[in-house]
């Protein structure tokens, strides 16, 4: 990507001057040339230089630190080498104190400034491609590019920006597949700690010892394997936002771990003794009904009242059918590309086919569904008979009868079995979709005598 990258030399010399742009041209940059500090200030105000070769001694006029200087007031960016014929340590020292990047010595070997150039453009191009991926990375999370017509959702997308700069920690409830990681990203990236970590943990994936290493880190020897001092997720999300997702699936003394860091906004690592202090908005989410496990004795009702100091709740998808066709479309202009597949819309008979199923997994598996569709599909439009899988696992409640002398337990059997099915073995999902423990659906499997094998990783 050369071409796309701009220098500048500034030399009183012409042969120097003209000598050193024919190389960098060679190399397949685009240069300009200057005689004067003066004209180089010029040049620079109406052109982006990556970099500005700029001669020490130049008579009349600017020297090469005073252009230098006025080039850095118009292109703060760019890299100033200078250039001299009389190097001494002192101007050296100088001219690094005064903003150079480089400093090199007349005459030059064309082998040497092209070394030198593609390593400053090497590490230009990488600082481009972060900024860029920054960007986009904001931009898909912004609460304005969340897409949705529903006017529940549109009342969230207010919330969101009305609370993006504050300290307050956030509830976000849902069902499995709603978004409620897309959410918590909107409030981080809309808001004044953007700039700052996100930091996503999946408290349901990790065992209990594991979770609080993994929250507060560890020292060197605090258990078995703990080969040395590890900072947790707290830490490495300070001055941002450390999401914590499935929090109803904590142990009682995680949550009271948890409490201490709400409230005292200090904690110690695992095996430690020194106190750490922390600056991270807390974010949770949960697809439980914390309410009830308040009520049942498996939620603490102090820390609940810390986390719900604003609550979000995001509506299924089955409650915002008008968002299906635009979602459904949205993921197959974004997966095209990425599947490498010339499928650019769906027909009014697919749109008909979504709009009418359930999804229990709602948006999660809305995207999967149309991935799969154009995975097989073999047209540039989406048709009816590309969702055929749906239409086969789709439940029809009103027209379902319990076949004659079927036992309770079959009937249980077979809808856990029919919901892995349709999760493609994801216990997890699963579980949330028939609204219990992940724990009970592996006590069924091993009473039915099905393979663990069916299910897939967490």
């Amino acid at each position: 990507m050369k071409h796309q990258w701009e220098i500048l030399v500034v030399d009183d010399d012409e042969v120097v001057r003209e000598s050193m742009a024919a190389w960098l041209r060679e190399d397949g940059y685009g240069v300009d040339t200057s005689p004067s500090g003066r004209e180089a200030i010029s040049l620079a105000e109406g052109q982006d230089y990556a970099i500005c070769f700029v001669d020490l001694k130049m008579p009349g006029g600017l020297d090469g630190l005073e252009t230098m200087r006025e080039l850095k007031k118009h292109r703060p960016d760019a890299v100033v080498i200078i250039m001299t014929a009389y190097a001494t340590v002192d101007t050296a020292i100088k001219a690094m104190k005064e903003g150079a990047q480089e400093y090199i010595v007349k005459p030059f070997n064309p082998e040497e400034i092209s070394l030198l150039v593609s390593r400053i453009i090497r590490v230009k191009n990488i600082e481009r491609e972060n900024l860029i991926l920054r960007k986009e990375l904001e931009k898909q999370y912004r609460y304005e590019d969340i897409i949705s017509k529903n006017p529940r959702m549109h009342e969230i997308l207010g919330l969101v920006k009305e609370v993006a700069s504050l300290r307050s920690t956030v509830l976000i409830q849902g069902e499995s597949g709603t978004g409620k990681e897309l959410i918590a990203r909107a409030i981080h990236f809309s808001g004044e700690r953007a700039a700052k970590p996100f930091v996503s943990v999946s408290c349901g994936a990790l065992a209990e010892t594991l979770l609080e290493s993994e929250l507060f880190g560890h020292e060197k020897g605090a258990f078995t394997g703990a080969a040395g001092q590890r900072k947790g997720k707290f830490e490495i999300a300070h001055g941002g936002t450390i999401f914590l997702d499935e929090i109803g699936d904590i142990s009682l003394k995680l949550q009271m771990d948890l409490l201490r860091v709400l409230e005292d906004r200090r904690f110690y690592r695992v095996g430690g003794t020194e106190e750490i202090l922390i600056d991270a908005r807390v974010i949770a989410a949960t697809n439980r009904d914390l309410q009830q496990a308040v009520s049942d004795a498996r939620f603490r009702d102090d820390l609940y009242y810390r986390l719900n100091v604003i609550n979000i709740r995001i509506p299924p998808l089955r409650e915002r059918r008008e968002d299906i066709p635009i979602l459904a479309k949205h993921f197959v202009q974004r997966l095209a590309p990425e599947l490498g597949k010339n499928v650019f819309d769906l027909t009014e008979d697919a749109l008909k086919v979504l709009y009418e199923y359930d999804w229990p997994g709602n948006v999660r598996e809305l995207e999967n569904a149309v991935e799969r569709a154009m995975v097989t599909c073999k047209n540039s439009t989406l048709s009816e008979g590309d969702f055929l899988f749906l239409q086969q696992t789709a439940s029809h409640p009103h027209g379902w009868s319990v076949p004659p002398q079927t036992t309770l337990e079959e009937i249980e059997k077979r809808a856990i079995l029919a919901t892995l099915d349709r999760t493609r073995g994801n216990i997890k999902e699963a579980a949330a979709i028939l609204g219990i423990d992940r724990s009970t659906i592996y006590e069924r499997l091993k009473k039915y005598n099905v393979p663990r094998s069916m299910s897939s990783p967490e």
